[in-house]
């Protein structure tokens, strides 16, 4: 690899930008072109029914300017141009965009396309940057400069020609410089400035000068200042929408779109979870979701994420990455146990009336209808307390710090055996078999208590052998029991218990609810500490049998 080979890409300088002192309050005009610059990016490209079915998710998660196509370049891009608009499945409140090459034809083929359409963008473009000029169509600046102002032209006279068949079409009228990226950035000026002066946008009806990093060439702050660099030499600014459209070359699409808007664009174009060609478009996901992130209303309805991937990946036929930024399906997945602990931790100190403040988490999942079941996952990496968070969600299950290190050995052992992520199943057979929640050799055939002043008295029949003893509590008299029976003396340290709701099948077969106790008793014999864990209908006998359990671990 030899550095030396590449250069620089020419930006301006700006000493007094503005920008990175700015602040963004409200999202910005998004448009889709998923299905255009996505389209066009795959191997097999979407046929019109494929279309038509993310056109209709475009709708339903808000998209307000969607891109439809390019529908001079082909007859399925017509054919789905005019579907749209012949079955009337454009909402009033949508605005389609088409994109079209500054040639005549290919413009009067664009308006044919859209005959009886409400509302559209017409998007002229052509390509202004010094490599594209050299060595594509070797022409001059001022050559280039015609091309745009000639297309300019012909939409301008187009729309004047459709207007007088279909006077109840508005026409909105966007221009590129195709790979403003690589353009010098006030020579991009000088060509919009041209284009404006051809259109005379006015404020009440403004003009769109879309700024395209067709191709990442350089870092998203020095992007940005060719953005400020534009709007602050553009005259009539007023009367024009600033849009961005940037690739991924680099991996900084988003970064880039994102620094754009505080240097003062309005409007910015994008992708689906960044489909696109080389390594993709913006990923308008991703930066609607940094939005809401930070109090913002990205305007977007992103909320079910299980219901609209599917339809992207159906039609892209891609898969989405486990990873991908917000949505993926492993992003609010933590599997280092300091990690686990920590989110565990923030969660039971969450209050639901207070701003959102969870250790790993930047967002509530379940703003994207994410079920805090898949946020932590147990594997070999995993401490005690992603153990007990699994258990915690799934089975109600509130461990003590202390059972977390007694079971911590054994969900660690699983982990290691099964190579991969734990089921909440798998985890939760082997801490009932190591705790004998369901199957033990103990039996109480019945007990009975009975208070005299402080002291508590407690008989206990234990596998048909009866046990008597006194102490200050139920636990103290069951450890004096034991004392007079073995002649041993045992301590409890510590000791917990809660109400448990588990489900249980009713007679008639519907799910109903059976409220039970969990018990948990940790108790010191000699010099050994065990762990004895009880369930039970009712707290009592729950603590007795795990002190009966914990006894017999020894």
């Amino acid at each position: 690899m030899n550095p030396n080979k590449y250069r620089r890409t020419p930006t301006p300088e700006m000493p007094n930008r503005q920008w990175p002192n700015n602040q963004l309050t409200k999202a910005p005009i998004w448009v889709s072109v998923d299905l255009r610059d996505g389209n066009q990016a795959l191997a097999k490209p979407m046929n019109v029914d494929q279309k038509l079915a993310l056109w209709h998710q475009l709708v339903a998660l808000g998209f307000k300017t969607i891109e439809i196509g390019f529908p001079s370049a082909s007859q399925v891009e017509f054919d789905f141009t005019r579907r749209l608009i012949e079955d009337n499945l454009i909402p009033d409140d949508v605005t389609v965009q088409v994109l079209v090459q500054a040639r005549e034809h290919l413009i009067e083929r664009t308006y044919e396309s859209l005959k009886g359409v409400k509302q559209a963008v017409i998007h002229v473009y052509n390509t202004t940057s010094i490599v594209q000029r050299e060595n594509v169509f070797e022409k001059t600046k001022d050559e280039i400069k015609a091309m745009a102002v000639q297309g300019a032209q012909w939409v301008k006279e187009y729309a004047e020609k459709a207007s007088m068949s279909n006077p109840e079409s508005k026409w909105i009228f966007q221009y590129s410089p195709e790979s403003f990226s690589q353009t010098e950035t006030d020579y991009a000026v000088e060509v919009c400035q041209a284009v404006m002066d051809v259109w005379q946008p006015t404020p009440e009806n403004k003009c769109i000068l879309n700024l395209p990093a067709t191709v990442e060439s350089t870092s998203p702050n020095r992007f940005a200042d060719q953005v400020e660099f534009f709007i602050n030499h553009l005259q009539n600014r007023e009367s024009a929408l600033i849009s961005i459209h940037t690739h991924n070359d680099r991996g900084c699409a988003v970064a880039a779109a994102e620094l754009s808007l505080l240097a003062g664009a309005d409007r910015i174009e994008g992708t689906l979870l960044g489909n696109g060609e080389r390594t993709g478009n913006m990923d308008i996901v991703t930066l609607a979701m940094n939005l809401f992130s930070e109090g913002i209303d990205p305007e977007l309805n992103l909320a079910n994420p299980s219901q609209w991937i599917p339809v992207v990946e159906a039609v892209t036929q891609i898969q989405t990455h486990p990873r991908h930024p917000w949505v993926g399906d492993v992003v609010y997945t933590a599997y280092s146990g300091s990690h686990q602990d920590a989110i565990r931790k923030c969660l039971l100190k969450q209050k639901p009336d207070a701003p959102w403040n969870v250790a790993y988490l930047p967002i509530d999942p379940k703003d994207l209808n994410r079920d805090y079941e898949a946020i932590i996952r147990v594997n070999s990496q995993s401490g005690k307390a992603g153990s007990a968070f699994v258990l915690a969600q799934e089975y109600g299950l509130n461990l003590p710090k202390w059972v977390q290190l007694d079971f911590a050995p054994t969900a660690q052992r699983l982990a290691e055996k099964q190579g991969g992520v734990v089921s909440h199943k798998d985890l939760f057979a082997a801490f009932s078999a190591q705790y004998e929640l369901e199957t033990t050799d103990i039996e109480i055939n019945h007990y009975q208590l009975h208070r005299e002043g402080d002291l508590e008295h407690l008989s206990i029949e234990v596998n048909g052998e009866t046990w008597k003893g006194t102490g200050n509590g139920t636990l103290s008299a069951l450890c004096d029991a034991w004392h007079k029976r073995t002649g041993n003396t045992v301590d409890v340290i510590d000791y917990a218990e809660h109400a448990l709701h588990t489900l249980d099948e009713s007679p008639n077969g519907e799910q109903g609810k059976l409220a039970q106790a969990m018990a948990y008793v940790y108790l010191q014999q000699d010099d050994t500490r065990t762990v004895g864990i009880a369930l039970a209908k009712d707290t009592v006998t729950a603590m007795v049998m795990a002190l009966l359990k914990s006894l017999n671990a020894k």
